[in-house]
């Protein structure tokens, strides 16, 4: 089911058929975690997620992608506001938009890693890992920037 809300002339949707795949590798592939990202690992990712875009119109100008069953686990990432359309409050409503999604619910775990971030996500109760020493991981940074 395709959830939209309406904002001063800005939509937040989940409609996959509105995400431009284009727009969003070209905010991505400038991005801190995923610079140089190929255009169809972003096109898989986003098929294969719960997406959350942000429009001014019809053009995008923001996104918010949850990796998720549904059920008992959801990731946050790939969270957006395109710069010129920042300081007028539309991350914290895209985060509101993404926390009201009705999959999203009675979630067990939600997750999201962010360098600088962590005031935007405070108020929806995201907070430290609680118990680091039970998290894993496996980190490739600089995984889609050429070998030199």
């Amino acid at each position: 089911m395709i959830h939209e809300h309406h904002r001063d002339g800005f939509t937040v949707s989940t409609d996959p058929a509105r995400v431009d795949v284009d727009a969003v590798h070209a905010f991505l592939t400038t991005a801190y975690w995923c610079e140089g990202i190929p255009r169809q690992t972003v096109a898989r990712a986003l098929s294969r997620s719960l997406c959350f875009g942000l429009y001014e119109g019809e053009r995008q100008i923001g996104l918010a992608r949850v990796i998720t069953d549904a059920t008992t686990f959801a990731y946050l990432c790939d969270v957006y506001v395109l710069p010129a359309r920042r300081g007028k409050g539309l991350g914290r409503w895209l985060m509101e938009c993404v926390m009201a999604h009705p999959d999203l619910q009675e979630l067990r775990r939600f997750t999201l890693v962010t360098r600088d971030a962590h005031e935007l996500y405070r108020p929806f109760g995201f907070a430290a890992v609680q118990n680091p020493a039970r998290h894993l991981e496996i980190v490739r940074p600089g995984l889609y920037k050429p070998a030199c």
